[in-house]
């Protein structure tokens, strides 16, 4: 696959928060997020800022964890507000800043155009091949054995399902309670990576 994961002190530290706040199965779904991503990107020639889009993988699920989980704000808001602040004590400027939190707010939008946000579309296309299996037909299948060998799913579907009924539940005008009406529960349970 030859996909190499960024190594600068933003991702180190992005990871590290991502493993003391998630779950083993969002961790390794944050992973697969930006190898999906990255891959995809390579291949269709798009050009993106490497550590922002890793950054903002590992981080774009934070507001499903119990201690960023904001009582009014949807998820990837709330989510959003962290890699902000995180990007601050990660010295980045303010624009930066803005961008991942920018990045994480439009992974659950319905497309994101990839002339305007490359790192944005990147993150709402490979998010949704990660949980729903959308677009997975654009990762061949010894990519998808190697990426899913290395960061296994862990019993992903389950978890996230129960994250997203719970927003929706305690938010319904937020997008996860949109993607709940809207069968959402169904879509993840077909999702051929978990087949």
């Amino acid at each position: 696959m030859n996909l190499v994961i960024p190594d600068t002190s933003a991702c180190r530290a992005s990871l590290e928060v991502a493993t003391a706040y998630h779950s083993p199965a969002l961790l390794n779904h944050s992973v697969r997020s930006y190898l999906w991503a990255a891959y995809y990107a390579r291949r269709r020639g798009i050009h993106f800022d490497a550590e922002l889009l890793y950054v903002a993988a590992m981080l774009h699920d934070l507001g499903l964890a119990e201690a960023f989980d904001n009582h009014s704000l949807p998820f990837e808001e709330a989510g959003g507000h962290v890699a902000w602040v995180f990007g601050a004590g990660a010295g980045w400027p303010v624009e930066r800043r803005r961008r991942a939190a920018e990045v994480i707010v439009r992974h659950m939008w319905d497309e994101v155009d990839v002339r305007d946000d490359p790192e944005g579309h990147l993150l709402e296309l490979s998010t949704g091949m990660d949980v729903s299996g959308r677009g997975t037909d654009a990762i061949p299948g010894d990519v998808r054995e190697e990426v899913l060998g290395r960061y296994p799913r862990l019993g992903l579907a389950e978890e996230f399902v129960a994250c997203f009924e719970s927003q929706a539940a305690r938010k319904p005008d937020s997008l996860a309670a949109s993607f709940v009406r809207s069968g959402f529960a169904a879509r993840v349970a077909a999702n051929p990576l978990d087949h």
